[in-house]
Formats: C-alpha cells, structure tokens, sequence
C-alpha cells in the first residue's frame, strides 16, 4: 500500500522552528520528485518546495525563501522541511506529495494536479 505519512507539526511561537517530516512507505521515495504544499483555513492548496529525486535540486516559494530548508534522505524514505522564523502566516495544514520526474521541481512542476501521492497532512499552527 502506497503511503506518505507526515509527522512533526505543532503549535509554536512567531520566531519559533518546527521540522516536518515525510516518511513513504509501499514505494521507493528515491524514484520520486517531492513537494511540500500547505493549505490554511479558506485558502487554495499552495507549493510552499520541492526537491528533486536525488536531492540535487530545490525550490522554495518566495514566502519561504531563506526560512525553509527542504532535504531528504532515500535510504531512510523520507523527506524533512526544516522551518524557522516562522510566523503566524505560516499557520497552516502541511501536506507532502509524491511526483514524477517528468514535472519539474519550480513553479510551474510543483502543482496540485501534478501530484502522484499525497501524505494526510500536518497541523502547524504559529502562535504566542
């Protein structure tokens, strides 16, 4: 069974870091692009990164640029976003989706109609 499984969100205060994880499992994650999306309350789905299989790549939004650190490891199946600074626009439900090669990791590649494989979704929720 195809699966991604997002762990590590929380509640914390403007300034704060959360690291959010994406563990796959029934799949090899390493033959995958991966995308993180996040989607507050009465808002669009939106690509906050991306990486791409070997990890050689990456985009960030420009929201997140120079807060946001995607990475992944193919040997332990997951793929981390690492968050700092963060603030109370980043409150949020964080999803991870899987996608092919063929879709670049930018903009225009990191859509929601793009994507393969979607985890359930983590709640981060900035606030004092």
């Amino acid at each position: 069974q195809v699966q991604l499984v997002e762990s590590g969100g929380g509640l914390v205060q403007p300034g704060g870091s959360l690291r959010l994880s994406c563990a796959a499992s029934g799949f090899t994650l390493d033959n995958y692009r991966i995308g993180w999306f996040r989607q507050a309350p009465g808002k669009e789905r939106e690509g906050v990164s991306c990486i791409t299989s070997s990890g050689g790549s990456t985009y960030y939004t420009d929201s997140v640029k120079g807060r946001f650190t995607i990475s992944r490891e193919n040997a332990n199946n997951t793929v981390y976003l690492q968050m700092t600074s963060l603030q109370p626009e980043d409150t949020a439900v964080y999803y991870c989706a899987a996608f092919r090669w063929f879709y670049s990791c930018s903009v225009y590649g990191l859509s929601v109609k793009r994507m393969d494989y979607w985890g359930q979704g983590t709640q981060v929720t900035v606030s004092s």
